[in-house]
C-alpha cells in the first residue's frame, strides 16, 4: 500500500491525495509538516532532503515534488485515466501542469502568505498589490483556454485539472476579486462534483492567521 507523508491542509498534499482517489489506489497517510513538524527528522530527510511535503513511498519508489508524484501515479496506475494517451491531449495536460507550477502557483502563494500566514502588521502591501494585478492576467489566460475546452487537456479530465483544481480551491477561498472568468467558473463547478475532490481537497479554508492555526489543528 502506498504511504503518504503530509498534512491535509497542504495544497500540494491535496493534489496527491486527489490523484490517489481518482485512481482508486489505497493509501495510508501520516500527518507531517507545518505545526505538526516531523519534516526535519532524520528519517524524513532521508526520503526528502528538502524537508518538504508531500513524500510518497510506493514499494521501492520514494518520491517528493507534488507534480512529479501526480505524473508518476497517473503513468503507473490505470494508464489513460488521468494521463492522456493521445499526444495532443497529453501535451495540453503537461502544459497546464507546468503553467500551474510556474505562473499561477507563485501568485496564489504570494496572496495566501500575505493574507493568511502573516499578521496584518507584517504584510507587504506592494507584494500583495502586484500579485493581485498579475493574477488577474493569469486568470484571463486560463479562462480563454477553457472557453474552447471542457477541461485543461481538452475534452477529458486529466492530471492537468487536478493540479489546477486544487490550487483554485485555495484561491477561491481567499475572498479575492475573481474577475470575469465564466469559463473557469463552469469548469470548477464540474470539478466540485467529483467525489475524490470532495474527499481530499474540500477542507475548510482560512482567511486569517488565526483561522489557519485552528483549521490546521482540526483537519490534520
Amino acid at each position: 500500500m502506498i504511504r503518504v507523508w503530509g498534512r491535509k491542509t497542504s495544497v500540494n498534499v491535496q493534489k496527491v491525495l486527489w490523484t490517489l482517489g481518482e485512481l482508486d489506489i489505497p493509501f495510508t497517510r501520516e500527518t507531517v509538516g507545518g505545526s505538526f513538524g516531523g519534516n526535519r527528522d532524520a528519517d524524513f530527510l532521508r526520503m526528502n532532503p528538502n524537508g518538504l511535503i508531500p513524500v510518497i513511498l510506493d514499494g521501492d519508489v520514494t518520491m517528493f515534488e507534488s507534480n512529479a508524484i501526480v505524473r508518476y501515479l497517473s503513468a503507473r496506475y490505470r494508464a489513460g485515466v488521468l494521463r492522456p494517451e493521445e499526444p495532443h491531449a497529453l501535451a495540453m495536460a503537461e502544459q497546464w501542469m507546468e503553467w500551474q507550477q510556474t505562473t499561477f502557483y507563485p501568485l496564489v502563494s504570494a496572496i495566501f502568505f500575505q493574507r493568511v500566514r502573516l499578521a496584518e502588521k507584517a504584510r507587504d502591501a506592494k507584494i500583495l498589490d502586484k500579485a493581485r494585478g498579475d493574477i488577474r492576467n493569469a486568470i484571463a489566460i486560463a479562462d480563454r483556454h477553457l472557453s474552447q475546452h471542457d477541461w485543461f487537456a481538452g475534452e477529458d479530465f486529466s492530471f492537468g485539472d487536478i493540479v489546477m483544481g486544487s490550487l483554485w480551491w485555495r484561491y477561491s477561498g481567499l475572498g479575492e476579486d475573481m474577475g470575469a472568468a465564466p469559463h473557469i467558473a463552469e469548469w470548477f463547478d464540474a470539478v466540485t462534483k467529483r467525489p475524490a475532490f470532495h474527499q481530499h481537497v474540500m477542507v475548510p479554508r482560512a482567511t486569517s492567521p488565526e483561522e489557519w492555526t485552528r483549521i490546521e489543528k482540526e483537519v490534520g
